[in-house]
């Protein structure tokens, strides 16, 4: 797998580019603002790109931008953007840009990367054109939900379920963990589709989709 890394602290720039190496990637580029995030893209092509959000010269959201920016000349390319904080609407800036219903995407925060096998498991999910989320967006996300929110149709099942779905977790993983049937699963799915009022359409279409309402609530 071709990996481009961005992000301006060397050390962890420097400690993604000897990990990722050591099991077997290939870093490509390891760049350190959203200029060269942009350029190394258009160039390598990468199977994914991982991207600090706040990079010279303002530290802000630099990384995100210059990500957008990435997934607009090169459509649906995969990225993991790593944040220090939970800045849910950066995740939903990114996930916007997953509109065509193609391209990975995800938004983890950085003590994640401390969990290695967890860390190069999002990795490859977003590779493979998945959609994953860092559990403190999730949790925060339900914090912020409205009164008026589409979700509120929603039981407390199927909100557990959109959750999990949010984190990028599959039908299996996700029956896994709250102790179901796949069956039991694949319906509360359906019945999440149904209230959001989500036309047929591909599957993993659908589910970002849910993903994006999830977000914007």
């Amino acid at each position: 797998m071709r990996i481009v890394i961005a992000d301006d602290a060397v050390l962890l720039r420097e400690g993604l580019v000897r990990l990722l190496t050591e099991r077997g990637y290939e870093v490509v580029a390891a760049v350190a603002d959203g200029d060269a995030l942009v350029e190394a893209v258009v160039t390598h092509r990468p199977d994914v790109s991982i991207v600090d959000v706040r990079m010279p010269p303002s530290h802000t959201d630099e990384g995100l931008r210059a990500a957008v920016e990435a997934r607009r000349l090169v459509p649906r390319t995969p990225i993991l953007v790593l944040s220090q904080y939970v800045e849910v609407s950066y995740a939903d800036d990114l996930l916007a840009t997953t509109g065509g219903g193609g391209g990975g995407i995800g938004y983890l925060l950085k003590d994640r990367v401390a969990a290695i096998d967890e860390f190069l498991d999002a990795l490859d999910r977003v590779a493979g054109g998945g959609t994953v989320l860092d559990p403190e967006v999730v949790g925060q996300l339900f914090a912020r939900r409205r009164r008026d929110e589409p979700l509120r149709e929603l039981t407390p099942r199927e909100r557990e379920v959109l959750a999990l779905m949010a984190e990028g977790r599959s039908n299996t993983a996700i029956a896994r963990t709250l102790v179901v049937t796949d069956g039991a699963v694949e319906k509360h799915v359906r019945n999440i589709f149904t209230k959001l009022k989500l036309p047929p359409d591909t599957e993993q279409h659908r589910r970002v989709l849910a993903v994006l309402t999830y977000l914007r609530s």
